[in-house]
């Protein structure tokens, strides 16, 4: 199963997209908790280690490990057509408002 990051910055967000498998995530790139840059961070079991202090995020709703005093991260919307990688643009310029 191949595992791979890229990173990218789209409309002054720094994002990482993780191809794990068959499945394409995008999500910010820095840690919420401490700004560490995920990039260097681990994949296991559909979660992302942060490489800074080893709490980890589910990549399906950004959620972050127990007992971590931090938001989730954000994972945006993301679909492959046509061999091209799209991202919610909507979602991206909603970044920096709270989520729920």
């Amino acid at each position: 199963m191949e595992k791979t990051f890229v990173c990218t910055s789209i409309g002054g967000n720094d994002l990482m997209l993780i191809w794990d498998g068959g499945r394409a995530v995008a999500c910010e790139r820095a840690c919420p908790h401490e700004q560490a840059d995920l990039s260097r961070g681990q994949l296991s079991n559909g979660r992302l280690l942060c490489p800074r202090h080893a709490a980890s995020f589910d990549l399906d709703d950004g959620s972050i490990t127990a007992g971590w005093p931090s938001r989730p991260l954000r994972i945006y919307p993301v679909r492959i057509a046509e061999e091209q990688v799209w991202i919610d643009a909507k979602a991206l310029r909603n970044a920096g408002s709270p989520q729920p």
